[in-house]
Protein backbone atom coordinates (compact mmCIF):
# COMPACT_ATOMS: atom_id res chain seq x y z
CA UNK A 1 0.00 0.00 0.00
CA UNK A 2 1.21 3.45 -0.89
CA UNK A 3 1.96 6.00 1.58
CA UNK A 4 0.68 9.77 1.39
CA UNK A 5 1.18 12.09 4.01
CA UNK A 6 -1.18 15.07 4.03
CA UNK A 7 -0.66 17.88 6.17
CA UNK A 8 -3.92 18.24 8.22
CA UNK A 9 -7.01 20.02 7.14
CA UNK A 10 -9.88 21.84 8.22
CA UNK A 11 -13.12 21.01 6.49
CA UNK A 12 -13.64 24.64 5.40
CA UNK A 13 -10.91 23.75 2.77
CA UNK A 14 -11.23 20.05 3.22
CA UNK A 15 -14.15 18.06 3.79
CA UNK A 16 -14.14 15.83 0.65
CA UNK A 17 -10.27 14.28 2.08
CA UNK A 18 -11.71 14.23 5.43
CA UNK A 19 -14.45 11.94 4.34
CA UNK A 20 -12.59 9.66 1.91
CA UNK A 21 -10.23 8.97 5.01
CA UNK A 22 -13.21 8.35 6.89
CA UNK A 23 -14.95 6.45 4.91
CA UNK A 24 -11.77 4.10 4.21
CA UNK A 25 -11.83 5.23 0.78
CA UNK A 26 -8.15 6.21 0.44
CA UNK A 27 -7.19 2.45 1.63
CA UNK A 28 -9.31 0.98 -0.93
CA UNK A 29 -7.92 2.83 -3.42
CA UNK A 30 -4.39 1.08 -1.82
CA UNK A 31 -3.27 4.36 -0.41
CA UNK A 32 -2.79 4.68 3.90
CA UNK A 33 -2.93 8.29 4.29
CA UNK A 34 -1.10 9.46 7.65
CA UNK A 35 -1.42 13.40 8.87
CA UNK A 36 0.90 15.95 9.93
CA UNK A 37 -0.28 18.28 12.28
CA UNK A 38 0.47 21.77 11.23
CA UNK A 39 -0.45 24.47 13.50
CA UNK A 40 -3.56 25.90 12.23
CA UNK A 41 -4.02 28.36 14.85
CA UNK A 42 -0.17 29.80 14.09
CA UNK A 43 0.34 33.33 15.55
CA UNK A 44 -2.31 34.56 17.25
CA UNK A 45 -1.96 38.52 17.38
CA UNK A 46 -2.68 41.13 14.90
CA UNK A 47 0.09 43.44 13.50
CA UNK A 48 -2.16 46.44 12.31
CA UNK A 49 1.45 47.90 11.21
CA UNK A 50 2.29 44.81 8.78
CA UNK A 51 0.49 46.13 5.33
CA UNK A 52 2.90 44.44 3.09
CA UNK A 53 2.66 40.58 2.29
CA UNK A 54 5.49 40.27 1.72
CA UNK A 55 7.09 41.09 5.32
CA UNK A 56 5.78 37.65 6.55
CA UNK A 57 6.05 33.69 5.56
CA UNK A 58 4.31 32.59 3.30
CA UNK A 59 4.85 29.24 4.45
CA UNK A 60 3.76 30.33 8.07
CA UNK A 61 0.89 27.55 8.01
CA UNK A 62 0.43 25.84 5.02
CA UNK A 63 3.33 23.60 3.18
CA UNK A 64 5.11 24.30 6.55
CA UNK A 65 6.01 20.46 6.70
CA UNK A 66 5.82 19.90 3.47
CA UNK A 67 9.16 21.95 3.33
CA UNK A 68 10.46 20.37 5.68
CA UNK A 69 10.18 16.81 4.54
CA UNK A 70 7.88 15.93 7.26
CA UNK A 71 4.75 15.43 4.49
CA UNK A 72 3.98 14.73 0.49
CA UNK A 73 1.17 16.84 0.49
CA UNK A 74 -1.07 19.56 0.88
CA UNK A 75 -4.03 21.94 0.03
CA UNK A 76 -4.31 25.30 0.80
CA UNK A 77 -5.85 28.65 -1.42
CA UNK A 78 -4.91 28.62 -5.26
CA UNK A 79 -3.66 31.93 -4.59
CA UNK A 80 -1.50 31.24 -1.98
CA UNK A 81 -0.35 28.43 -3.37
CA UNK A 82 1.25 30.11 -6.50
CA UNK A 83 3.06 32.51 -3.71
CA UNK A 84 4.06 28.71 -2.30
CA UNK A 85 4.93 26.81 -5.28
CA UNK A 86 7.17 30.06 -6.79
CA UNK A 87 8.97 30.32 -3.05
CA UNK A 88 9.51 26.64 -2.39
CA UNK A 89 12.71 25.16 -1.45
CA UNK A 90 11.91 21.78 -2.41
CA UNK A 91 10.52 21.82 -5.45
CA UNK A 92 7.11 21.51 -4.88
CA UNK A 93 4.10 22.10 -7.61
CA UNK A 94 0.47 22.64 -7.65
CA UNK A 95 -1.09 19.50 -9.47
CA UNK A 96 -4.43 20.28 -9.57
CA UNK A 97 -7.70 21.17 -7.76
CA UNK A 98 -9.16 20.58 -5.09
CA UNK A 99 -12.52 19.09 -4.27
CA UNK A 100 -14.32 21.85 -1.85
CA UNK A 101 -15.12 25.54 -3.49
CA UNK A 102 -14.51 27.37 0.26
CA UNK A 103 -16.69 30.14 1.25
CA UNK A 104 -15.41 33.02 3.02
CA UNK A 105 -16.69 36.51 4.00
CA UNK A 106 -15.61 40.00 5.49
CA UNK A 107 -17.25 40.27 8.63
CA UNK A 108 -18.22 43.02 10.83
CA UNK A 109 -19.21 43.77 14.59
CA UNK A 110 -22.60 44.15 15.96
CA UNK A 111 -21.87 47.90 16.88
CA UNK A 112 -19.72 48.66 13.31
CA UNK A 113 -20.60 51.54 11.59
CA UNK A 114 -19.88 49.77 8.08
CA UNK A 115 -22.50 48.40 6.41
CA UNK A 116 -20.99 48.04 2.37
CA UNK A 117 -17.81 47.25 1.37
CA UNK A 118 -17.35 51.26 0.50
CA UNK A 119 -17.55 51.78 3.95
CA UNK A 120 -14.43 50.12 4.71
CA UNK A 121 -12.28 52.45 2.59
CA UNK A 122 -9.32 53.02 4.94
CA UNK A 123 -10.79 50.60 7.95
CA UNK A 124 -8.67 47.94 9.03
CA UNK A 125 -9.65 44.64 7.66
CA UNK A 126 -7.21 42.08 9.31
CA UNK A 127 -6.34 38.99 7.15
CA UNK A 128 -4.69 35.64 6.95
CA UNK A 129 -1.35 36.65 4.67
CA UNK A 130 -0.99 34.14 1.67
CA UNK A 131 -4.18 32.48 2.79
CA UNK A 132 -7.44 32.36 0.60
CA UNK A 133 -9.70 35.02 2.72
CA UNK A 134 -6.62 37.37 2.24
CA UNK A 135 -6.71 36.99 -1.33
CA UNK A 136 -10.79 36.87 -1.86
CA UNK A 137 -10.45 40.10 0.44
CA UNK A 138 -8.74 42.00 -2.14
CA UNK A 139 -10.77 40.84 -4.49
CA UNK A 140 -14.36 41.31 -2.97
CA UNK A 141 -13.43 45.22 -2.02
CA UNK A 142 -11.39 46.31 -5.34
CA UNK A 143 -14.71 45.96 -6.86
CA UNK A 144 -15.86 48.40 -4.70
CA UNK A 145 -13.03 50.80 -3.38
CA UNK A 146 -9.30 51.55 -5.61
CA UNK A 147 -6.38 49.79 -4.36
CA UNK A 148 -4.96 52.64 -2.35
CA UNK A 149 -8.09 52.59 0.49
CA UNK A 150 -7.87 49.01 0.86
CA UNK A 151 -6.62 48.69 4.36
CA UNK A 152 -5.80 44.87 4.88
CA UNK A 153 -3.59 43.95 7.73
CA UNK A 154 -1.79 41.10 8.82
CA UNK A 155 -4.01 39.15 10.94
CA UNK A 156 -3.53 35.14 12.24
CA UNK A 157 -4.36 31.90 10.89
CA UNK A 158 -7.10 30.50 11.94
CA UNK A 159 -10.73 32.06 12.12
CA UNK A 160 -11.01 31.71 15.76
CA UNK A 161 -8.52 34.28 16.49
CA UNK A 162 -9.25 36.60 13.69
CA UNK A 163 -12.84 36.80 15.26
CA UNK A 164 -11.46 37.34 18.85
CA UNK A 165 -9.51 40.36 17.86
CA UNK A 166 -12.25 41.81 15.85
CA UNK A 167 -14.98 41.29 18.71
CA UNK A 168 -12.26 43.13 21.18
CA UNK A 169 -12.06 45.85 18.34
CA UNK A 170 -8.22 45.51 17.66
CA UNK A 171 -9.13 45.42 13.75
CA UNK A 172 -12.65 47.05 12.44
CA UNK A 173 -13.37 43.86 10.25
CA UNK A 174 -11.85 40.43 9.27
CA UNK A 175 -12.31 37.21 7.16
CA UNK A 176 -13.93 34.15 8.69
CA UNK A 177 -15.00 30.42 7.31
CA UNK A 178 -17.35 27.88 8.24
CA UNK A 179 -17.85 27.08 10.94
CA UNK A 180 -17.11 30.57 12.33
CA UNK A 181 -19.04 33.24 9.99
CA UNK A 182 -22.43 31.21 11.53
CA UNK A 183 -21.21 31.77 15.02
CA UNK A 184 -20.57 35.23 14.02
CA UNK A 185 -23.92 35.73 12.74
CA UNK A 186 -25.34 33.97 16.12
CA UNK A 187 -23.53 36.42 17.67
CA UNK A 188 -25.19 39.55 15.25
CA UNK A 189 -21.89 40.13 13.30
CA UNK A 190 -22.87 41.24 9.68
CA UNK A 191 -21.59 39.89 6.44
CA UNK A 192 -19.92 43.08 4.36
CA UNK A 193 -19.46 40.51 1.17
CA UNK A 194 -18.56 37.61 0.78
CA UNK A 195 -17.50 34.99 -1.85
CA UNK A 196 -16.38 31.25 -3.08
CA UNK A 197 -13.04 30.27 -3.89
CA UNK A 198 -10.42 27.69 -5.72
CA UNK A 199 -7.65 25.62 -3.82
CA UNK A 200 -5.45 23.46 -5.09
CA UNK A 201 -3.03 20.39 -3.85
CA UNK A 202 0.77 21.45 -3.63
CA UNK A 203 2.98 17.52 -3.56
CA UNK A 204 6.44 16.93 -3.31
CA UNK A 205 8.27 15.39 -6.52
CA UNK A 206 7.65 12.40 -4.11
CA UNK A 207 4.12 12.24 -5.01
CA UNK A 208 3.26 10.32 -8.75
CA UNK A 209 0.78 10.69 -11.11
CA UNK A 210 -0.46 6.95 -10.54
CA UNK A 211 -0.87 7.59 -6.80
CA UNK A 212 -2.58 11.16 -7.36
CA UNK A 213 -4.95 9.33 -9.67
CA UNK A 214 -6.03 7.02 -6.86
CA UNK A 215 -6.07 9.58 -4.56
CA UNK A 216 -8.63 11.45 -7.22
CA UNK A 217 -11.16 8.75 -7.36
CA UNK A 218 -11.00 8.46 -3.31
CA UNK A 219 -11.78 12.24 -3.18
CA UNK A 220 -14.51 11.88 -6.41
CA UNK A 221 -16.47 8.98 -4.41
CA UNK A 222 -16.43 11.24 -1.38
CA UNK A 223 -17.72 14.10 -3.41
CA UNK A 224 -20.49 12.12 -4.74
CA UNK A 225 -21.47 10.73 -0.83
CA UNK A 226 -21.59 14.34 0.32
CA UNK A 227 -23.69 15.81 -2.64
CA UNK A 228 -26.40 12.71 -2.31
CA UNK A 229 -26.68 13.96 1.37
CA UNK A 230 -24.65 17.19 2.31
CA UNK A 231 -26.59 17.39 5.75
CA UNK A 232 -25.27 14.41 7.40
CA UNK A 233 -21.63 15.59 6.96
CA UNK A 234 -22.70 19.58 8.01
CA UNK A 235 -21.39 18.14 11.07
CA UNK A 236 -18.00 17.40 10.26
CA UNK A 237 -17.68 21.54 10.83
CA UNK A 238 -18.92 21.44 14.25
CA UNK A 239 -17.05 18.25 15.04
CA UNK A 240 -13.51 19.20 14.22
CA UNK A 241 -13.77 22.45 15.34
CA UNK A 242 -15.66 21.93 19.29
CA UNK A 243 -12.74 20.30 21.12
CA UNK A 244 -10.15 23.04 21.47
CA UNK A 245 -12.97 25.33 20.87
CA UNK A 246 -16.21 24.99 23.00
CA UNK A 247 -18.13 27.42 21.43
CA UNK A 248 -18.56 25.93 18.15
CA UNK A 249 -20.47 22.93 20.10
CA UNK A 250 -22.77 25.61 20.78
CA UNK A 251 -23.72 25.13 17.29
CA UNK A 252 -26.25 22.82 15.22
CA UNK A 253 -26.71 20.89 12.19
CA UNK A 254 -29.34 23.07 11.42
CA UNK A 255 -27.57 26.44 12.05
CA UNK A 256 -25.02 25.99 9.14
CA UNK A 257 -26.10 26.62 5.67
CA UNK A 258 -25.73 23.87 3.19
CA UNK A 259 -25.33 26.44 0.33
CA UNK A 260 -21.86 27.32 1.23
CA UNK A 261 -20.92 24.03 1.39
CA UNK A 262 -19.43 23.10 -2.56
CA UNK A 263 -17.50 20.35 -3.37
CA UNK A 264 -16.89 18.95 -7.12
CA UNK A 265 -14.97 16.56 -8.91
CA UNK A 266 -10.73 17.36 -8.24
CA UNK A 267 -9.70 18.91 -11.54
CA UNK A 268 -6.55 20.36 -13.73
CA UNK A 269 -6.61 24.18 -13.13
CA UNK A 270 -7.72 25.57 -16.80
CA UNK A 271 -5.14 27.14 -18.94
CA UNK A 272 -6.62 30.30 -19.09
CA UNK A 273 -7.32 30.66 -15.37
CA UNK A 274 -3.80 29.82 -14.20
CA UNK A 275 -2.36 32.64 -16.85
CA UNK A 276 -5.13 35.37 -15.17
CA UNK A 277 -4.46 34.00 -11.37
CA UNK A 278 -0.90 34.54 -12.13
CA UNK A 279 -1.10 37.86 -13.50
CA UNK A 280 -3.50 38.99 -10.65
CA UNK A 281 -1.56 37.55 -7.72
CA UNK A 282 1.60 39.20 -9.53
CA UNK A 283 -0.28 42.58 -9.44
CA UNK A 284 -0.28 42.55 -6.23
CA UNK A 285 3.43 42.63 -6.05
CA UNK A 286 3.97 39.06 -5.28
CA UNK A 287 5.60 36.38 -7.47
CA UNK A 288 8.67 39.01 -8.53
CA UNK A 289 11.00 35.94 -9.61
CA UNK A 290 8.46 33.67 -11.03
CA UNK A 291 8.68 34.38 -15.25
CA UNK A 292 5.60 32.06 -16.03
CA UNK A 293 2.53 30.67 -14.77
CA UNK A 294 3.83 26.84 -16.13
CA UNK A 295 6.83 27.41 -13.51
CA UNK A 296 3.87 26.67 -10.63
CA UNK A 297 2.35 23.44 -11.79
CA UNK A 298 3.70 19.85 -12.30
CA UNK A 299 1.66 20.07 -15.64
CA UNK A 300 2.62 16.55 -16.19
CA UNK A 301 1.31 14.88 -13.34
CA UNK A 302 -1.39 16.98 -13.28
CA UNK A 303 -2.34 16.23 -16.78
CA UNK A 304 -1.60 12.30 -16.32
CA UNK A 305 -3.36 12.07 -12.80
CA UNK A 306 -6.57 13.84 -14.01
CA UNK A 307 -6.62 12.20 -17.61
CA UNK A 308 -8.57 8.60 -16.57
CA UNK A 309 -11.36 11.06 -14.89
CA UNK A 310 -12.51 12.96 -17.22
Amino acid sequence: MKKLVLETTSPFQGLAELVAYDEGLFAKEGIQVEWADRDEAGIKTSDTSIKDVKATDMFGSHGTLLEQGKADMYNACEWGNYCRAGGTSVGSRQIGRRAIIAYGAIVVRPDSPVYTPQQLAGRTVGVPFYAGTHALALQLLEGFLPRDLINVCSAPNGSRNRFNLMMKGEIEATTLTEPYITLAEKKGCRIICSGFFHGSEVASERVDAETYAAFNRAVKEAVRRINADKKAYLRYFIDYHKKRDPEIGTLKVEDLREGRIVVVDPAPIPSDELQRTYDWVKSWGMLEQTESPLQLVNIEVQKRAHAPMQ
